[in-house]
């Protein structure tokens, strides 16, 4: 709708003649969004974008719609017919539609998406598990559902944490099915590292080209956890190129901000196209890739490179290719008579090449908000991906960009939701997913200080958001007053805040020994834990909650000085331990017994060695310098 009408002079025009446009940036403002979202939804039955709204000039909506193309088409009405005829209704029916637009709003201020229940019933994620495994899981392609196919790392990440709590072979199966199989579709970006918004396709083949920090950094973490349980290189792999492609600088095709004010922060997304052709920058003719990977490994060839990236001379896309792997990579490593490291040396040197080529093409716009509430999801990610494939590196990195959201992202001492952009306050994503971010640093590195900031957000939640019937809502208190004030339940492409925010007070409780957080946290699984037994899939990250709450929670410390010895200890408390366990490791000589973070006070090494004390509810066991003592108190 962009170019066919917001860009065209009559549609313009009209508009301006009848009524008062506003054009809304969805991420910008996503309190507008939702609010509207639902109203959409209840007139037409679905939801999308782009979204046109309706409204009268006291903000209640009336009519609405998605697409709408410029003119009428294949029985759609056309953009300029709906705006005349809205315009016409309030011109001769005023109060026909000022009475419905009550009506609307009065639903609205009654209606909310969070479904409560009376109690937490733990058994509910052995149904939701049977009912996603047997009913949703495509056990063909990988994935969930069917067309267009969704990443749904919450779902993921559930299903490994499921497999951590049970042992049991299918979540792990489906999970990584649903891992591997978008690592060699047309998805992931083979060339440039990185994940698209979705696949068109069931194949996981063509995708809707547009890339978005959320995906890659939920992603990112499911890659990583997966790789740490099962120990399977590829997937390792697949999560390197995720981070790569985060941290390098936005002028490579990377998210990072390469220098200025925000440097180390990350964009928000590219755009699908370039030069108005959606895809142009990703898709290549067989002719030009043979060209480019001829000269990159004379040895290979470009035809061979050529067969192993699905690219043909008849394309595979609308005349040209997406690059894929058909067939898994060692299988291809063997019929060419080269080893594993081999194949991925020369496999550097050809994707090298390519993305050299690709960079002389137009590239896509870079939307260059940088949010708080997606690049904290980035800050944990990169921490816990870090963690698990010894890449300290990604830590550091994560923790820059999470000095300058506190920093510059904090404005009049109140958390904004775009650093140094839009003057709106932070949404309960913004402060919730900031506050996990600082937990995931604190046990990364023992650092006070990331303690400190997430307990201070955690209060800002509990004194502006806060629902007095339960759980919080997305937007203050004292906030912009919409027609309605949203409450999130399910997840959708990110994580329901409701859901983080049980997160971070599981793990404060974990930190402190506060039983408040506990309560408070299951006092938001009450708040929105209705809707899990009709839409599982909807509810990844509160089903992995309460397998963690089935497994009990743990916590692993691990103080000494940094090198082999404590890096071994912590590898094992990462690898062994439940899914809901916090491993904290820490520098001996800053931990005392009367430490601000009550669950490292007094945890001294023994005899100068790194130690680790395994946990639960405060209450340790003895503490060990031996991995394999550690293992067996884990595996106990």
């Amino acid at each position: 709708m962009a170019h066919e009408s917001f860009e065209d002079e009559t549609v313009a025009e009209v508009l301006n003649a009848r009524f008062v446009n506003i054009k809304v940036d969805r991420e910008e403002r996503p309190d507008v969004d939702a609010v509207h979202m639902r109203v959409v939804q209840a007139m037409t039955g679905r939801g999308g974008w782009p979204m046109s709204v309706f409204l009268t000039p006291d903000g209640e909506p009336f009519h609405g719609g998605t697409y709408w193309p410029r003119e009428p088409r294949h029985g759609m009405p056309g953009f300029l017919q709906v705006a005349s005829a809205v315009a016409d209704a309030w011109r001769d029916r005023r109060d026909e539609v000022t009475g419905s637009a009550s009506a609307i709003a009065e639903a609205l201020a009654r209606a909310t998406e969070a479904e409560p229940i009376e109690a937490i019933d733990l058994t509910v994620v052995d149904d939701a598990a049977t009912v996603l495994l047997t009913r949703a899981w495509d056990r063909e392609l990988g994935g969930f559902g069917r067309a267009p196919k969704f990443p749904q790392a919450m779902t993921i990440t559930w299903l490994l944490a499921r497999h951590r709590r049970t042992r049991e072979d299918a979540p792990l199966a489906a999970a990584v099915q649903a891992l591997d199989a978008m690592a060699r579709g047309g998805i992931h970006d083979l060339i440039g590292g990185g994940f698209a918004r979705y696949s068109t396709d069931a194949r996981w083949l063509v995708p809707h080209f547009e890339k978005m920090l959320y995906d890659n950094a939920l992603l990112l973490d499911a890659y990583a956890e997966a790789a740490a349980i099962t120990g399977d290189v590829r997937l390792a792999a697949t999560a390197t190129a995720i981070a790569e492609a985060l941290l390098a600088p936005v002028a490579e095709g990377g998210f990072t901000v390469a220098d200025g004010p925000l440097a180390g922060t990350f964009v928000a997304a590219f755009d699908a196209d370039a030069a108005g052709v959606e895809g142009s920058t990703f898709v290549w003719s067989r002719a030009e890739l043979v060209e480019v990977a001829a000269v990159a490994d004379p040895a290979g060839g470009g035809e061979r490179w050529a067969d192993f990236l699905g690219v043909t001379a008849a394309g595979n896309w609308e005349g040209t290719n997406v690059p894929h792997e058909p067939i898994d990579r060692r299988e291809v490593a063997r019929g060419w008579g080269v080893d594993d490291a081999e194949f991925e040396r020369r496999w550097q040197d050809v994707r090298t090449a390519l993305l050299a080529r690709r960079r002389t093409r137009v590239q896509p716009g870079v939307d260059d908000k940088v949010l708080v509430d997606w690049n904290a999801l980035a800050v944990r990610a990169l921490v816990r991906a870090g963690r698990r494939l010894a890449r300290p590196d990604w830590v550091a990195a994560a923790a820059r960009a999470a000095e300058v959201l506190h920093g510059r992202g904090t404005v009049g001492g109140r958390l904004r939701h775009v650093v140094d952009g839009a003057p709106v306050d932070a949404f309960l994503d913004d402060l919730a997913n900031l506050a996990l971010a600082d937990v995931e640093l604190l046990a990364a590195t023992g650092e006070r200080r990331w303690h400190a900031r997430a307990l201070a957000l955690v209060a800002d939640v509990e004194a502006r958001f806060a629902d007095p019937a339960g759980g919080w809502f997305d937007t203050a208190a004292d906030a912009e007053r919409l027609i309605a004030r949203p409450k999130s339940g399910s997840d959708n492409a990110t994580p329901a805040g409701t859901a983080v925010m049980v997160e971070v007070l599981l793990r404060l409780h974990q930190t402190t020994g506060g039983a408040g957080f506990r309560a408070r946290a299951e006092d938001g699984i009450r708040a929105i834990g209705g809707g899990i037994a009709s839409a599982p899939p909807g509810y990844g990250t509160l089903l992995r909650l309460l397998e963690w709450l089935t497994a009990g929670l743990e916590e692993v410390v691990v103080v000494g000085p940094a090198g082999p010895e404590r890096d071994t200890l912590e590898r094992i408390a990462l690898q062994r331990s439940g899914p809901g366990a916090l491993v904290v490791v820490a520098d001996a000589a800053v931990v005392a017994a009367d430490d601000a973070v009550p669950l490292l006070a007094g945890r001294a090494p023994i005899d100068g060695r790194p130690t680790a004390f395994r946990c639960v509810g405060m209450v340790c066991e003895l503490p060990t310098t031996e991995p394999d003592v550690l293992a067996t108190q884990l595996a106990a």
